[in-house]
């Protein structure tokens, strides 16, 4: 099947950004969010060029039904935009998640009626005004079912990624990866958001200290749930992943930092909420993830 007619729902960074490259390729793109946004929208490459083009924008669903939902929403708003839209989509049209942490994609997993995918990216981009997005840098886009289920359709939607200038593949492991970006994301953002800090001062006293207590709590918690890091073992194999992030990233303000400066709600329960959870299932403590999460929710 061909997915011509997508559906962006969270004109975000990622959703606009997948949007408007989407739209360049020749797809036909519905970017749909709270409020209206301009039709030409200009995209930034990382090479400095600017382009631009048209899309549709809408704040409800148009009457030409998709062949592929993208829910592009902060986590914390998925559920409800996925409600807004769902009652009319026709049976078995694809879901794509591309939300951060591991507590949206279990629940719209199990309440949509077609196949459903998650996506993790590291593509870098920001909002730069109502009518631009600046793609900042390249990155790696994994996509895939958490049953293992739709090979085919992951493929397709790779494909389709590639040739809009996104470099993605399918990968039959996605469940595993998004513990590794969520072990990651609890490592660094709640942190440089409850400090008001950059990344790399994660890397100074005393924030170093907290950074430590904090991979090891999530050392605990994956071991437990059978994860294990990307390279190397245990402990020491989480501890080089977390910091070797930071190391890349040391300039940025990560979005959670953005939001609390913004005022705007975050995604801590997303990160740090699953993490939390699992540990009292296997009876386990965190006391630094818990009073994270207790902070940010303040």
């Amino acid at each position: 099947m061909a997915y011509a007619r997508h559906w962006i729902v969270g004109p975000g960074a990622i959703g606009r950004l997948l949007a408007l490259r989407l739209a360049q390729n020749g797809h036909s793109v519905t970017l749909m969010g709270r409020r209206p946004l301009p039709t030409h929208q200009t995209l930034m490459t990382p090479q400095g060029e600017a382009l631009s083009l048209e899309v549709v924008t809408r704040t409800t669903p148009p009457p030409e039904v998709p062949d592929v939902l993208h829910l592009t929403t902060k986590a914390y708003a998925a559920e409800a935009a996925y409600g807004a839209v769902a009652a009319g989509l026709p049976a078995g049209t694809p879901l794509v998640l591309w939300q951060n942490g591991f507590h949206t994609q279990p629940l719209l997993g199990a309440r949509h009626g077609g196949p459903v995918l998650c996506a993790t990216t590291t593509e870098g981009a920001y909002v730069a005004a109502d009518d631009r997005v600046v793609h900042a840098g390249h990155g790696d886009t994994a996509i895939g079912s958490l049953d293992g289920d739709h090979d085919a359709l992951s493929r397709a939607m790779a494909r389709q990624l590639n040739a809009a200038g996104l470099s993605a593949r399918a990968v039959p492991d996605i469940r595993r990866r998004l513990w590794h970006k969520l072990a990651i994301n609890a490592a660094i953002n709640p942190l440089v958001a409850h400090h008001r800090i950059r990344n790399g001062e994660l890397r100074d006293a005393p924030f170093r200290d907290e950074v430590e207590a904090v991979i090891g709590e999530v050392a605990t918690v994956m071991q437990a749930e059978g994860i294990a890091p990307p390279a190397g073992s245990g402990l020491e194999g989480w501890r080089a992943l977390v910091w070797k992030v930071v190391e890349a990233t040391a300039d940025n303000r990560a979005s959670m930092l953005q939001d609390v400066l913004a005022g705007r709600p975050t995604e801590h329960a997303a990160i740090l909420g699953p993490l939390c959870e699992a540990a009292r299932h296997r009876g386990l403590t965190t006391p630094r993830l818990d009073a994270l999460l207790e902070a940010l929710a303040k």
